[in-house]
Protein backbone atom coordinates (compact mmCIF):
# COMPACT_ATOMS: atom_id res chain seq x y z
CA UNK A 1 0.00 0.00 0.00
CA UNK A 2 1.29 3.44 -0.97
CA UNK A 3 2.02 5.62 2.07
CA UNK A 4 0.90 9.12 1.04
CA UNK A 5 1.98 10.93 4.20
CA UNK A 6 5.33 9.15 4.29
CA UNK A 7 6.02 10.08 0.68
CA UNK A 8 5.01 13.70 1.20
CA UNK A 9 7.35 13.92 4.20
CA UNK A 10 10.18 12.30 2.25
CA UNK A 11 9.92 14.78 -0.62
CA UNK A 12 9.51 17.77 1.72
CA UNK A 13 12.42 16.79 3.96
CA UNK A 14 14.79 16.11 1.07
CA UNK A 15 13.76 19.40 -0.57
CA UNK A 16 14.74 21.25 2.61
CA UNK A 17 18.03 19.34 2.78
CA UNK A 18 18.81 20.15 -0.85
CA UNK A 19 18.38 23.86 -0.14
CA UNK A 20 20.94 23.60 2.67
CA UNK A 21 23.32 21.81 0.30
CA UNK A 22 22.85 24.58 -2.27
CA UNK A 23 23.94 27.14 0.33
CA UNK A 24 27.08 25.15 1.14
CA UNK A 25 27.92 24.94 -2.56
CA UNK A 26 27.41 28.69 -3.04
CA UNK A 27 29.67 29.36 -0.04
CA UNK A 28 32.35 27.32 -1.81
CA UNK A 29 31.90 29.12 -5.15
CA UNK A 30 30.36 26.09 -6.82
CA UNK A 31 27.59 28.17 -8.33
CA UNK A 32 26.29 25.89 -11.09
CA UNK A 33 26.19 22.98 -8.67
CA UNK A 34 24.40 25.13 -6.11
CA UNK A 35 21.81 26.10 -8.69
CA UNK A 36 21.35 22.43 -9.60
CA UNK A 37 20.44 21.83 -5.94
CA UNK A 38 18.07 24.81 -5.97
CA UNK A 39 16.30 23.19 -8.92
CA UNK A 40 16.31 19.85 -7.12
CA UNK A 41 14.80 21.48 -4.02
CA UNK A 42 11.86 22.88 -5.98
CA UNK A 43 11.48 19.67 -7.98
CA UNK A 44 11.13 17.68 -4.76
CA UNK A 45 8.63 19.97 -3.04
CA UNK A 46 6.56 19.88 -6.22
CA UNK A 47 6.72 16.08 -6.12
CA UNK A 48 5.33 16.25 -2.57
CA UNK A 49 2.46 18.32 -3.95
CA UNK A 50 1.93 15.81 -6.77
CA UNK A 51 1.70 13.01 -4.20
CA UNK A 52 -0.81 15.07 -2.20
CA UNK A 53 -2.95 15.60 -5.28
CA UNK A 54 -2.70 12.17 -6.95
CA UNK A 55 -2.17 9.87 -3.95
CA UNK A 56 0.42 8.04 -6.08
CA UNK A 57 4.17 8.20 -6.61
CA UNK A 58 5.27 11.22 -8.62
CA UNK A 59 6.71 10.74 -12.11
CA UNK A 60 10.45 10.56 -12.66
CA UNK A 61 10.37 13.98 -14.25
CA UNK A 62 12.61 16.98 -13.67
CA UNK A 63 10.32 19.39 -15.52
CA UNK A 64 9.02 21.88 -12.98
CA UNK A 65 6.17 23.13 -15.16
CA UNK A 66 4.97 19.57 -15.71
CA UNK A 67 5.06 18.91 -11.96
CA UNK A 68 3.13 22.13 -11.27
CA UNK A 69 0.48 20.99 -13.75
CA UNK A 70 0.22 17.54 -12.16
CA UNK A 71 -0.09 19.03 -8.68
CA UNK A 72 -2.93 21.29 -9.85
CA UNK A 73 -1.60 24.18 -7.77
CA UNK A 74 -1.72 27.82 -8.75
CA UNK A 75 1.60 29.65 -9.09
CA UNK A 76 2.19 33.31 -9.75
CA UNK A 77 3.73 34.55 -12.97
CA UNK A 78 6.89 35.48 -11.02
CA UNK A 79 7.11 31.98 -9.57
CA UNK A 80 6.61 30.47 -13.01
CA UNK A 81 9.35 32.67 -14.48
CA UNK A 82 11.74 31.81 -11.66
CA UNK A 83 11.11 28.10 -12.17
CA UNK A 84 11.99 28.61 -15.84
CA UNK A 85 15.33 30.09 -14.72
CA UNK A 86 15.99 27.07 -12.49
CA UNK A 87 15.24 24.73 -15.41
CA UNK A 88 18.54 25.84 -17.00
CA UNK A 89 20.33 24.10 -14.13
CA UNK A 90 18.47 20.80 -14.06
CA UNK A 91 19.70 17.33 -15.02
CA UNK A 92 20.96 18.42 -18.43
CA UNK A 93 23.59 20.49 -16.66
CA UNK A 94 25.41 17.23 -15.94
CA UNK A 95 26.29 16.66 -19.58
CA UNK A 96 29.23 18.31 -21.35
CA UNK A 97 27.23 19.40 -24.39
CA UNK A 98 25.02 21.49 -22.13
CA UNK A 99 26.81 22.92 -19.15
CA UNK A 100 25.30 26.28 -18.22
CA UNK A 101 27.52 29.24 -17.54
CA UNK A 102 27.68 30.24 -13.90
CA UNK A 103 26.07 33.56 -13.07
CA UNK A 104 27.80 36.09 -10.86
CA UNK A 105 27.93 34.96 -7.25
CA UNK A 106 25.58 37.77 -6.18
CA UNK A 107 22.97 36.57 -8.68
CA UNK A 108 23.40 32.95 -7.60
CA UNK A 109 22.87 33.99 -3.99
CA UNK A 110 19.75 35.91 -5.03
CA UNK A 111 18.47 32.73 -6.72
CA UNK A 112 19.18 30.85 -3.51
CA UNK A 113 17.05 33.31 -1.53
CA UNK A 114 14.28 33.13 -4.14
CA UNK A 115 14.42 29.33 -3.96
CA UNK A 116 13.96 29.53 -0.20
CA UNK A 117 10.98 31.86 -0.59
CA UNK A 118 9.42 29.62 -3.25
CA UNK A 119 10.00 26.53 -1.12
CA UNK A 120 8.15 28.15 1.79
CA UNK A 121 5.26 29.18 -0.48
CA UNK A 122 4.96 25.68 -1.89
CA UNK A 123 5.22 24.03 1.54
CA UNK A 124 2.26 26.16 2.63
CA UNK A 125 0.21 24.35 -0.03
CA UNK A 126 0.88 20.92 1.47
Amino acid sequence: MFNVDGNINYWKNTAESNLVTAGILFDNNQLVEGLFFCHLCIEKILKALVVKETKTAPPKSHNLKHLVNLSKIEVTKDEELFMAVLMKYMLEGRYPEYYPKAPQKKIAQEYHMKTNTLLECLKAKL
